[in-house]
């Protein structure tokens, strides 16, 4: 391969040769063997893949003689193991030979894209239990079995061995594990449910016909735990996982989430000392109940400093 930037660029370059054209993704899984579909997923989304100079789609065709320019050459196997930084802070719920479960602070994303990508919550993990790299499918995970979107805090897990990895994520797909939030709408909400399947587009995840391509089964009920002026806290459980899906079910039945304008929720709220900004959607996992052998566990996360003192500034108490 010949480099497309000077000496010192992390970026390569190469030209398509007979008999690798076609889609663009497959001729890259054949170049670099060993990268996963999600590692060129993210690759394509931030737009570090180009054919001949313009932004490239993964399932862009590309002919021979065409010339293809990658960011930077994907790291593989242990390469990706996130970066250990001992200085970010761990909020450490449970911890057991198994599993570690943390309370994620709003803001930070669950793990690094990319390798090198430092500020996560595994990479204060991985500072700590080092052996959650191997632990799971993806070393860049540092053995999480589940994601929270980076604007979202509380109970997160993390494995701290493939077999431990391997159960947890097959509860978490069975459906054994209940998943509790609580979430500050906008507007005056009763109890109510809602389970339209959803579908990924773009950032978002928009509601869905059943049977519909991309469509995935889902499933959100609510129940009002208290109200303020304009708003109301719920508490929610979600028996599927879907991307965006308590964002994307709540805003379709009309009470988007305060600091939510993806999906229609108001960036402020009216307090008695006048607007509070609300920067990061206001959703928090605060409880995990999950088998462990024949028992469970529960795990309580609760809420941040920050978001307790909103909801008092809006005269209502933060749940126990």
């Amino acid at each position: 391969m010949t480099r497309d930037l000077p000496a010192g660029s992390t970026a390569i370059g190469f030209t398509v040769l007979p008999g690798e054209a076609g889609r663009l993704d497959r001729m890259l899984a054949a170049r670099f063997p060993g990268v996963g579909r999600r590692r060129w997923a993210a690759m394509f989304a931030a737009g570090d893949v180009a054919v001949d100079g313009a932004r490239a789609r993964k399932g862009d065709r590309v002919a021979d003689g065409a010339r293809v320019t990658v960011r930077e050459a994907p790291a593989v196997g242990d390469a990706l193991a996130p970066v250990a930084q001992p200085e970010l802070a761990l909020d450490v719920l449970h911890v057991d030979a198994q599993l570690i479960a943390l309370n994620k602070p709003a803001g930070s994303p669950s793990h690094p894209l990319r390798a090198g990508e430092t500020g996560t919550v595994a990479n204060a993990l991985i500072a700590r239990f080092p052996e959650c790299a191997a632990a799971g499918r993806d070393p860049r995970e540092a053995g999480l079995v589940h994601r929270l979107d980076r604007g979202t805090s509380g109970a997160l897990l993390a494995a701290r061995d493939r077999a431990a990895w391997q159960e947890l994520r097959r509860a978490f797909a069975a459906g054994e594990v209940k998943k509790r939030y609580l979430a500050l709408v906008a507007g005056v909400a009763s109890d109510g449910a809602c389970d339209a399947p959803l579908r990924p587009s773009g950032q978002r995840a928009v509601l869905a016909r059943p049977g519909e391509r991309g469509a995935l089964q889902a499933a959100t009920a609510w129940r009002a735990l208290a109200a303020g002026d304009g708003v109301t806290l719920l508490e929610v459980e979600a028996s599927t996982g879907r991307m965006h899906q308590v964002r994307a079910h709540l805003a379709a039945s009309g009470v988007p989430l305060v600091g939510d304008p993806l999906y229609g929720g108001p960036s402020a709220v009216a307090a008695a000392g006048g607007p509070i900004e609300v920067p990061l959607p206001f959703l928090h996992a605060s409880r995990l109940d999950l088998p462990r052998g024949d028992q469970r566990l529960d795990i309580h996360a609760p809420l941040p400093p920050e978001r307790a003192a909103l909801l008092a500034s809006l005269g209502i108490a933060s749940p126990d």
